[in-house]
């Protein structure tokens, strides 16, 4: 690497954009404190790092909830079509245990609503995770991020008018 004519702000943007971060801010970096001290770049570069894989993070729960909630909805598909009988096989573990099919429809009717809360939840979360790693790069609120869908009420007062 060869920084030439390059202040030091430069070359943590440089290296941070080689390591593969997030883009930085120039103007965040251009503080007193950071200038000074270079400890203070490589906190910066910390926290944002760690605001990141914290996004990721929650980002991947999502996804993993999501895979196991479309699971669900295949086994109640299936336990609706008829194909089984008035006993069907579930496996908990490492075995499986006969249950009644009403019995198992609704403990997957359940475990179905246990993961939308968790989802949704989670969903709620990311939205500030993403606003605090925003903060820390330097970069403008989301705009339109906290929108929330029309109620039932208020879909049936527009479409009345």
């Amino acid at each position: 690497m060869r920084f030439n004519n390059l202040t030091r702000v430069d070359i943590v943007i440089e290296c941070a954009s080689r390591r593969g971060l997030p883009s930085i801010d120039r103007m965040s970096l251009l503080n007193e404190e950071t200038v000074m001290e270079p400890q203070g770049v490589v906190e910066y570069l910390t926290e944002v790092e760690e605001a990141a894989e914290d996004v990721l993070t929650t980002k991947q729960q999502i996804i993993d909830l999501d895979m196991k909630r479309n699971g669900n909805r295949e086994a109640l598909n299936a336990l609706k079509s008829g194909i089984c009988s008035e006993k069907v096989k579930i496996f908990f573990g490492n075995m499986f245990i006969k249950f009644p099919k009403s019995q198992a429809t609704q403990m997957i009717q359940k475990d179905q609503e246990q993961l939308d809360s968790e989802i949704n939840h989670l969903r709620k979360g990311l939205k500030a995770k993403v606003n605090h790693l925003n903060e820390k790069q330097g970069k403008p609120e989301l705009r339109g991020y906290n929108l929330l869908p029309l109620s039932t009420n208020e879909m049936k007062a527009i479409k009345s008018v």
